[in-house]
């Protein structure tokens, strides 16, 4: 097993006829999907692409068929949003080279001026020449990348999170074991497919021989209609980011819906916020529920909790334990293993760990590490970035990102204990805890319907956090900004501390 495309072929082979891939417009067969992937690796192999591919397409059968077409030529395939914009599509190319962007007819008018030239899928969709396509993929081992997913950087170029093919066919071992996935699994993705999260449902029923449901994406902007579609569909597991599920428990969505057929319910990417996540659990007693947690340079997750208790509003989420392959430490500057109950740096080792960034070594030098536990072995590390704990329960915590702690007059702060307390107010359903250094205060972002003062949200803040941790500004906002992958778009809410604030 060196490459993630064995999994299409084994699957093809077991289940040829049964249903891959259901859109809205159509779906596709595990055989057929196969066939597909192969015609396009033919063709880009006719062409002589050797680099990563660019994927520049929606979200769609078509996508997946392209993302395995680059495995089935021996080279790695690069998932990018369809509304991308050019520029960045264009530093993203600078730095990757890439064999060539495949994309459709309707968006080719987007690369004019640009210097990029698109391929166009339907070009690459001929006769299937099964020995080359062969030769190639029997040249790729498992430490090869099997994609380069780009994320934003601090300079503003955005960086080629490389992973190994290992990391993938671990992690959908993994997924599969873990959350009893088979091939009666029917998934439904949120996830877009530039966002890491989709792996787990992409490579997950790929690896049992389930059925992949590509939510259209407008479903989620209407959240009581989500639960009618994970019940028309019988949708077994779901992987969603919080803030959808926040969403559906704060509409009453789930409210007349007891989805019997829904067994997993996992959700990554940011805090879950027990308020909304208890609405779950009591509306949907049945299902199994887990939080995890990975950055994008761990092939996703490298760290789960199933919820095997009820947890107060105020009280925090474990992120659990790391996931098979995978070794979780919680390290010191000095390069020693936090003691129990000690705050240091999230890193983490195994199968899962990137390659690096693409065609930049100074940045991996940084971020991909010798493990200083074991100094004597070829052990690297990934330094996340994100401080965490072990508790008394021998479980580890996030406790947000290393940048947010802040030290607000002499007193250490982590911004993300704020916001776990501000989903404590009543009408509060969403926030976000940023230091206006210019005014030396801590602005509190609040999503709600309701009007609310400050004196009244320090009032309940009060009851959770100590009264250095107090925001000293409260700004109430309809609904908080969201990037594209639905996480709460603090850069954004970051600029508007200089700006006159007005509601999204």
């Amino acid at each position: 097993m060196n490459t993630a495309i064995r999994l299409l072929e084994q699957a093809a082979a077991r289940w040829p006829d049964k249903i891959a891939v259901e859109e809205e417009t159509g779906s596709i067969t595990y055989g057929a999907l196969l066939r597909r992937a192969q015609a396009i690796g033919t063709g880009l192999l006719a062409q002589g692409v050797s680099g990563p591919v660019i994927v520049y397409l929606p979200k769609s059968i078509d996508a997946l068929a392209a993302f395995f077409g680059a495995l089935c030529a021996g080279t790695a395939y690069v998932p990018v949003d369809a509304h991308i914009p050019m520029a960045r599509l264009g530093k993203i190319a600078e730095n990757l080279r890439p064999g060539c962007i495949v994309t459709h007819e309707d968006l080719l008018p987007n690369l004019e001026g640009t210097g990029l030239t698109g391929t166009l899928l339907s070009g690459l969709e001929g006769a299937i020449d099964g020995d080359a396509v062969a030769r190639a993929t029997a040249g790729v081992i498992d430490t090869d990348p099997i994609y380069i997913m780009y994320t934003s950087g601090s300079t503003g170029t955005p960086k080629g999170v490389t992973i190994p093919h290992r990391g993938i066919l671990d992690y959908a071992d993994w997924v599969v074991d873990t959350f009893g996935f088979d091939e009666t699994t029917v998934m439904a993705n949120q996830a877009p497919f530039y966002f890491d999260n989709s792996t787990f449902d992409i490579y997950g029923t790929l690896r049992c021989g389930g059925k992949l449901l590509l939510t259209p994406e407008t479903l989620f902007l209407f959240p009581l209609k989500l639960p009618e579609y994970l019940e028309a569909n019988e949708v077994t597991s779901i992987f969603w980011v919080p803030t959808v599920m926040m969403n559906v428990a704060n509409a009453g969505a789930l409210e007349g819906h007891p989805l019997p057929k829904l067994k997993n319910v996992a959700f990554c990417g940011e805090v879950m916020p027990n308020k909304q996540l208890n609405i779950w659990r009591r509306a949907l007693p049945h299902c199994a529920y887990a939080n995890l947690y990975g950055p994008t340079e761990i092939t996703d997750v490298c760290c789960y909790y199933k919820v095997d208790r009820a947890f107060a509003d105020h009280e925090s989420l474990p992120i659990g334990r790391a996931c098979e392959n995978m070794r979780a430490m919680v390290l010191m500057e000095e390069g020693r293993e936090a003691a129990v109950e000690e705050t240091g740096e999230l890193c983490i080792a195994g199968s899962g760990v990137a390659l690096g960034y693409w065609n930049a070594p100074e940045l991996t030098a940084r971020a991909f590490v010798q493990d200083p536990l074991r100094p004597h072995t070829a052990s690297r590390m990934y330094r996340t970035g994100d401080l965490a704990k072990v508790g008394q329960d021998g479980l580890l915590y996030f406790l947000g990102r290393r940048d947010s702690q802040i030290k607000l007059k002499g007193n250490r702060i982590e911004l993300g204990e704020i916001e776990t307390a501000a989903v404590c107010i009543p009408g509060v359903a969403n926030a976000c805890a940023l230091l206006d250094e210019a005014a030396g205060q801590i602005v509190l972002f609040a999503e709600s319907g309701e009007k609310l003062t400050l004196r009244q949200a320090n009032k309940v803040l009060k009851q959770y956090i100590p009264a250095y941790m107090l925001p000293g500004r409260l700004v109430v906002m309809e609904r908080l900004p969201h990037t594209a992958n639905d996480k709460i778009d603090r850069v954004r809410l970051r600029a508007s501390l200089t700006e006159e604030v007005a509601p999204c």
